[in-house]
């Protein structure tokens, strides 16, 4: 450890601290802990005189001590020990002080979406109808919105365009990226401040066992999916079985829950009885709004 920093571990066992001291006078904590050893050589290094707290065997932490420990950070323009926060950007850490919990920050795409929204290209861009950006979700003005259209593959995201006949009923369609390792966190806050407004909320996927479980599974309220008639003579023999059995049983509860002439019956017939489905990328071009609750 740099002698006048303290370590991401000290920072966290402190908080643990000084939340104890706010209903006990003291907490003592054993030399045998390498983290108390190590804040002891620090409280050397910054003058802080331990005295008759500090014994053979332990450390005995008190207001006093844990309020010389925070002017000692405060002089060296680090964050003190009520101020560090793990979970924050580097940006808003930067603002506590100068140090870093690189550790425990929030990760750079933890509130980024990937949304399909109309062109706006520039110059030397090439036009085109849509375009994609990487915005954070609580940035997105949800009230002008009229339904949220969550696209579960990359490759049939940036070919999505709501200018479709099942969408015909909105103005402001919301085309966001389902997410993965890099947008799957921001997505997941974003569709559950959408389903608070109540608005429709459509699911453009794969149809098989696991895309409707995924769908049910964000709140979505609609499938995009085509029509029942098309979908019986294209759905092929079900692709991955044993990947997708573990999804299987919360479908068929579902359908149980689902009255017999509910329009999403005869799609889950195909599905769990048939056993066939068919992949988003071979979908067609002609959708139709499924309800799927």
């Amino acid at each position: 450890m740099d002698d006048q920093t303290l370590t991401a571990q000290a920072y966290k066992k402190l908080s643990e601290i000084e939340r104890q001291l706010r209903k006990q006078s003291w907490v003592d904590k054993k030399r045998s802990q390498q983290w108390v050893e190590t804040f002891i050589h620090w409280c050397d290094e910054q003058h802080i005189e331990l005295g008759p707290r500090l014994s053979h065997q332990s450390l005995r932490f008190d207001h006093a001590l844990i309020k010389q420990v925070n002017e000692a950070l405060e002089s060296q323009r680090l964050a003190t020990i009520g101020q560090w926060q793990s979970g924050l950007t580097s940006a808003a850490q930067a603002e506590q002080g100068v140090n870093e919990d690189k550790t425990n920050r929030e990760g750079p795409r933890a509130q980024r979406v990937l949304a399909n929204i109309p062109a706006s290209a520039p110059a030397w861009l090439s036009a085109q109808p849509r375009s994609m950006h990487d915005v954070d979700w609580r940035d997105i003005n949800l009230e002008q919105c009229d339904v949220l259209i969550q696209v579960e593959n990359l490759d049939s995201f940036y070919a999505f365009s709501p200018q479709i006949p099942a969408l015909s009923d909105y103005a402001n369609p919301l085309v966001v990226y389902r997410g993965d390792s890099h947008y799957g966190g921001g997505f997941k806050q974003l569709a559950s401040a959408w389903n608070a407004t109540q608005k429709p909320h459509l699911y453009a996927g794969d149809f098989d066992i696991k895309g409707i479980s995924i769908a049910l599974s964000s709140g979505a309220s609609h499938l995009l999916l085509p029509p029942l008639a098309w979908l019986t003579e294209q759905a092929t023999t079900f692709h991955d079985p044993a990947k997708q059995l573990d999804h299987r049983r919360r479908l068929e509860n579902h359908r149980d829950q689902l009255p017999t002439v509910h329009p999403l019956q005869p799609y889950l017939t195909l599905l769990l009885d048939q056993q066939r489905g068919l992949r988003q990328q071979w979908l067609g071009e002609q959708f139709e709004r499924v309800a799927l609750v």
